[in-house]
C-alpha cells in the first residue's frame, strides 16, 4: 500500500475523539516524529494545535493557555465535507463546453480519453482518483463552436466510472435543449453576457441550475433571475466554489469564535503578471491564432442581444476584455474575493462603492482596466473592504482579514498574526506568551498535495483556496465538491451554499462596482427599490 494509503487508514483509526488533551503534548520525551504520527487523524484541529505547540517550544503549560487565550482549545475536529450521492440519477446538459466547461464536466467525473491518458503519463490524476462517482450522465452538449461541441460529445461518453446509458446529442441552440423533457439540469457555463437570460430561461424550463459566475451582466436580469428563482422549485446553484475548502471552514471557525476581534478592515488583491492572465488567449505557444472561423462558430448567436460587429477571433476567445460581454476583473476575479468575504463575514450589499484604475500596461484593444481598486463601505457594520489588482506584476499580496487583537492572512493557506496591541491578548504578550513577530498560528492542509499545475492562471486560482483541497489526507477538486453538493441539494430538494441570496449579493455588489468604474463616481444601494443609484 502506498504512502497514501496508509495515512487514510491511520486516519480511519484515529479520526474521531483524539483531543489535544489525549495527546499528552506537554510531555518533554514525545518526539517530533510520534508528534505528526498522533496528529496524522485530527486534520484541523490537530494541526492548528501541533503548529501551536512547536511555536511555543513543546510546553504543555503556555500551549494550553495560549489555546484558550485565543478561544482555540475547544476546536472540534473537521468532519469531511461530503454530500452523499443518493440514488436518484440525474441527466445533465451543458451550456458552453469552453475551458471551464471542461473543468466542469471533469467536476462531474467526465475526462476526453486524450486527456485522462496525458494526465496518467504527467501523474496528475491523482486527484480525480478521490472524487467518486456522482451517479450523473451527461446527455446533451451545446456550444456554438463545432470543435468545442466535439469535444464535449467524445468528454461525455467518457465517465471516468461507469458507462453512461444514455446517448449523447448536441444542441445547436441552448432553447433546443431547455425543450428537451430528458433532461434535469444544466450547467451554464459560457461567456459572461449570456449566464443571466440562458439561467432565467432554464429555471422557466424547470432545469436545475448550475451557473457560471458573473451572474449577470445588467441589474434589471439579476433582479428577474432573482424573482424567477424565488418562484421556482429548482435548485441554483452559482458557481462559487470557496466554502467548499478546508481551510475555508477553518477560517470561518477561527472568525465565529472571536479570534481576530473586531474586524473594521478587510483587503483582498489580484495580482498576475502574463498575457493569459490579461485575458489574451487567442494564440498559441507558438504565437499563431487559435481554431476558430464564421463556418465553425455562429457568430451571430455567440453575440446574442450585444451590438453586431463583425468576426474576430481575438473577440471571441478574448471576450473578457470588452464591456459588452463582460466587466473585466471586477467580473471573473473581484467575484471570488468578495464572495470569500461575504461567507464568512455575512456583509452583504455595501452602502456604497467607489472605484478607480485604467489601462496602464496591457495598451491593446481592451476596454478593461489592467489596474483596478474598489472601496466598499458598510458603515452600519463599522466595515470596509480595499479590493486591489493588477495585471502587470505578480508580487503576491494576499486576502487579509484585520482585526483589533489579530489578523488573518486566508489564501490556499491561514496564517494569524496577534496584534501588538492587542487589547485581548495584552497581558499574555507582556508575558511573552504570545510573540506577536511572526505567525501564532499556520494552516496548510495542501502540504504536498497539489498536482502539478499548467498556467500561472491555474496557479493564481491555486492560490486563492479555489482549486483542491486536501479532506483526511486525500487532495478533492473543489468544483467536484460544489458540484456535488448541488446535485445533493437536487436529490433532497435543500438550499446550496451558493444560492440565489448569496448570489443576488455578490451580482449587486459586482455591478456597483462596475457601474462607479465606467461612470467615475462613488454608487449607492437604494434597498427599498432594488436599485444603484
Amino acid at each position: 500500500m502506498d504512502k497514501q494509503g496508509n495515512e487514510s487508514n491511520h486516519s480511519k483509526k484515529n479520526n474521531k475523539d483524539v483531543s489535544l488533551d489525549d495527546m499528552n503534548l506537554g510531555s518533554k520525551s514525545i518526539s517530533r516524529r510520534n508528534m505528526l504520527k498522533a496528529l496524522a487523524g485530527v486534520p484541523v484541529a490537530g494541526l492548528l494545535g501541533f503548529n501551536l505547540w512547536r511555536k511555543i517550544d513543546f510546553d504543555k503549560e503556555k500551549e494550553l493557555r495560549t489555546l484558550k487565550e485565543l478561544g482555540l482549545h475547544e476546536l472540534q475536529n473537521q468532519k469531511t465535507y461530503c454530500h452523499k450521492v443518493g440514488e436518484a440519477h440525474i441527466t445533465i446538459g451543458i451550456i458552453g463546453f469552453g475551458n471551464r466547461g471542461r473543468a466542469l464536466a471533469q467536476g462531474l467525473g467526465f475526462l476526453h480519453p486524450k486527456e485522462i491518458e496525458k494526465r496518467k503519463k504527467n501523474n496528475t490524476f491523482k486527484s480525480l482518483e478521490q472524487q467518486g462517482d456522482l451517479n450523473v450522465s451527461i446527455v446533451g452538449i451545446c456550444d456554438v463552436f463545432d470543435l468545442h461541441a466535439q469535444r464535449g460529445l467524445e468528454t461525455a461518453n467518457s465517465n471516468l466510472w461507469h458507462k453512461s446509458n444514455h446517448s449523447v446529442k448536441r444542441y445547436l441552440t441552448y432553447q433546443e435543449m431547455l425543450s428537451d423533457k430528458d433532461i434535469d439540469a444544466v450547467i451554464i457555463a459560457t461567456p459572461d453576457h449570456h449566464h443571466a437570460r440562458m439561467a432565467i430561461d432554464a429555471i422557466k424550463a424547470g432545469k436545475h441550475v448550475y451557473l457560471e459566475k458573473t451572474i449577470a451582466h445588467t441589474e434589471d436580469e439579476l433582479n428577474e433571475l432573482y424573482d424567477v428563482v424565488k418562484n421556482s422549485n429548482v435548485v441554483f446553484q452559482l458557481g462559487h466554489q470557496i466554502t467548499q475548502s478546508t481551510t475555508f471552514k477553518q477560517a470561518k471557525e477561527i472568525i465565529d469564535k472571536g479570534v481576530l476581534g473586531k474586524i473594521t478592515l478587510v483587503e483582498a488583491t489580484t495580482n498576475r503578471n502574463t498575457p493569459e492572465g490579461a485575458w489574451i488567449r487567442h494564440l498559441d505557444s507558438n504565437g499563431n491564432p487559435k481554431p476558430g472561423n464564421e463556418d465553425e462558430i455562429d457568430w451571430k448567436q455567440w453575440l446574442g442581444q450585444t451590438p453586431y460587429v463583425p468576426f474576430s477571433i481575438d473577440r471571441f476567445y478574448n471576450w473578457t476584455k470588452w464591456f459588452a460581454y463582460d466587466t473585466g476583473m471586477i467580473g471573473q476575479l473581484f467575484t471570488h474575493e468578495f464572495d470569500a468575504v461575504n461567507q464568512l463575514l455575512r456583509i452583504g450589499i455595501p452602502k456604497t462603492v467607489s472605484s478607480s484604475g485604467g489601462i496602464y500596461y496591457w495598451k491593446d484593444n481592451r476596454e478593461i482596466p489592467d489596474s483596478l481598486h474598489c472601496i466598499l463601505e458598510y458603515p452600519d457594520r463599522d466595515l470596509t473592504m480595499l479590493y486591489s489588482a493588477n495585471l502587470a506584476s505578480s508580487r503576491k499580496r494576499g486576502r487579509v482579514f484585520m482585526g483589533h487583537d489579530a489578523s488573518m492572512e486566508l489564501g490556499n493557506t491561514i496564517r494569524i498574526m496577534i496584534d501588538n496591541n492587542s487589547t485581548r491578548y495584552k497581558s499574555s504578550i507582556q508575558k511573552g506568551l504570545i510573540d506577536t513577530s511572526s505567525p501564532v498560528i499556520s494552516f496548510d492542509p495542501n502540504v504536498g498535495q497539489i498536482d502539478a499545475l499548467t498556467s500561472a492562471t491555474a496557479k493564481y486560482y491555486a492560490d486563492r483556496g479555489l482549486t483542491n483541497t486536501v479532506i483526511n489526507g486525500k487532495e478533492v477538486d473543489v468544483t467536484h465538491l460544489h458540484l456535488r453538493e448541488w446535485l445533493t441539494c437536487i436529490r433532497e430538494n435543500r438550499m446550496p451554499s451558493s444560492n440565489i441570496d448569496i448570489g443576488y449579493e455578490i451580482g449587486i455588489t459586482s455591478l456597483m462596482a462596475h457601474r462607479s468604474y465606467i461612470e467615475k463616481r462613488q454608487v449607492s444601494w437604494d434597498e427599498k427599490n432594488k436599485r444603484i443609484v
